[in-house]
Formats: structure tokens, C-alpha cells, sequence
């Protein structure tokens, strides 16, 4: 896959892809909820229920904002590693791709995102403990 060739048009919204296949062709950190492949404008960010079991709550407000929770299980958020490259997409000229765990190892491509901008709030780690978090609000891309 070129790199010019890594644009949106490549998946399709709705579609169910396996996570595997997409890293196997992009690179990325295969583990993580923020993938940040360094061969391509790209950041993927995974979304699921089984976050709630680690302290993440995801999903659409009625505003049609998605809030996506950033990294890390334990202790305040800091704007380091994925945080940092969603905060800052924009202006290192990266797309957000937002995808929904469907099934074990299967994805679905919601579609290409826009963060507007952060927004904090206390929230509790994997342990239950409260700390501050980083709620990214996030907008589809209009077409």
C-alpha cells in the first residue's frame, strides 16, 4: 500500500474488517486502543464495550459528538503517546480512523474523525480509583 494511497476511501463506513489485516498492511500497535502507525497519515483509534471494564466509557452524545476515551488504565492522563498524536492530528496533518469492536479479532469502520478539542472530568482507573481523564470529543468528517 503506498502512502498516498492511505486514505479514507479505501475502507467503507459500516464495513467489518479484521484488526489483524489492518495492521499486517499499515503498522501500528496492535494491542493498544490509539495505533499510531509511523509509515502513514493515519491514527487508529479502537472503541468498545469491554473498555468499561478498564474505566473507558465511550460513545455518542446527542450532539452527534463521539467522546473517545484517551490512554491509560491507571492514575491522571497525561497528553503522551496516542493522547498527544490525537490532540494533535490536525496539525501534523493525520486522520482519525474510529473503529467499534464487533467481534473477537473483527472491527467496524465507523468513519474519519475530527477531534474539536479535549475535555477533562474525573473519572475512575481500572482500580476504581478517581483521576483525571482525557475525554476527546470527536465529529465525523463531513465528505
Amino acid at each position: 500500500m503506498d502512502k498516498g494511497k492511505c486514505r479514507v476511501g479505501m475502507l467503507g463506513e459500516g464495513k467489518i474488517y479484521r484488526r489483524r489485516d489492518l495492521h499486517s498492511k499499515l503498522g501500528g500497535q496492535q494491542q493498544s486502543g490509539i495505533s499510531t502507525p509511523s509509515q502513514y497519515p493515519v491514527i487508529m483509534i479502537f472503541s468498545g464495550e469491554s473498555g468499561k471494564n478498564y474505566g473507558y466509557k465511550d460513545g455518542w452524545q446527542e450532539n452527534d459528538v463521539y467522546y473517545y476515551t484517551g490512554e491509560g488504565q491507571e492514575g491522571d492522563m497525561k497528553f503522551t503517546k496516542g493522547n498527544k498524536a490525537i490532540r494533535d492530528h490536525l496539525l501534523n496533518r493525520k486522520d482519525i480512523w474510529l473503529f467499534k469492536n464487533h467481534k473477537p479479532g473483527l472491527v467496524k469502520f465507523v468513519g474519519k474523525m475530527i477531534c474539536t478539542g479535549d475535555h477533562h472530568r474525573t473519572a475512575p482507573d481500572r482500580n476504581g480509583h478517581n483521576r483525571e481523564a482525557i475525554i476527546f470529543e470527536l465529529i465525523l468528517k463531513k465528505k
